[in-house]
């Protein structure tokens, strides 16, 4: 478990690219402010990009950008981690030394004042929809990854083209249920985890929710909100508590 003292901020789903100019510079104020707090540590919990094809397209200047800008942060004194989404699973040592900030696995344990934090992205809490967990599971397969990356730039653009095309013709035909947590997966996680407090992203659906466990003590879910047009946020915890600060229109 990494234990901190201090604050602590939250962010996930910014689903950063060049198109969206008006969410990057709401986040690049979100950083210089991170920088401002003093806060001990930023967490970004997933889908940072809205897609990422590989460390070797760090030489485009937007990925460039973003890198620089979180190193800019970490050079401030706040550590940077970082758990990998389902859009940006392909970050790895070249963009982390790029941007100083630490990878962590999907899952991760926090320790702030006298509470443990599970942090995750939060897709793998989606049990209902089985369609995505097979292909999260192929797509984070050694094998797969291997050959994406094997490819030009140009070839995986496209690649990345046609899945998020066929992703979302998929996403219209599913239930909203189906794409939400499973709260008995919400729960089992929890337990296994020793944890009663849980902060994810994935769903673009900010909220908290009150849980009870399987032993009766009580728990509970925060959801961090995507970043888009009139929408995101951030979570900030150090010892007095949490609490989430509003960034949809800064």
């Amino acid at each position: 478990m990494l234990t901190f003292t201090g604050t602590l901020r939250f962010v996930s789903d910014l689903h950063l690219t060049a198109e969206r100019a008006a969410v990057s510079e709401r986040f690049a104020a979100f950083l210089a402010d991170t920088a401002r707090a003093k806060a001990t540590a930023l967490f970004i919990l997933g889908d940072l990009f809205e897609y990422w094809i590989g460390d070797d397209d760090l030489a485009d200047p937007f990925a460039a950008r973003i890198a620089g800008l979180l190193r800019q942060l970490a050079t401030s004194g706040t550590r940077i981690f970082f758990i990998a989404g389902n859009r940006d699973f392909l970050i790895g040592e070249n963009f982390c030394r790029a941007s100083d900030m630490i990878r962590l696995a999907d899952m991760q344990k926090v320790g702030v004042g006298d509470t443990a934090i599970l942090l995750m992205h939060g897709d793998t809490l989606c049990t209902d929809d089985v369609a995505y967990q097979v292909f999260r599971r192929t797509v984070r397969s050694a094998a797969w990854q291997r050959e994406f990356l094997s490819r030009s730039l140009t070839e995986r653009r496209a690649e990345v083209t046609d899945l998020r095309r066929r992703s979302q013709r998929a996403m219209e035909g599913k239930s909203a249920q189906i794409m939400d947590v499973n709260p008995d997966a919400v729960r089992a996680t929890l337990a296994a985890s020793g944890c009663i407090r849980l902060i994810h992203g994935h769903t673009h659906r900010p909220g908290r929710e009150q849980l009870t466990l399987a032993d009766g003590s009580a728990a509970e879910r925060w959801v961090l909100s995507d970043w888009g047009e009139g929408r995101g946020d951030a979570l900030e915890v150090d010892a007095g508590g949490i609490r989430r600060i509003d960034w949809s229109g800064r």
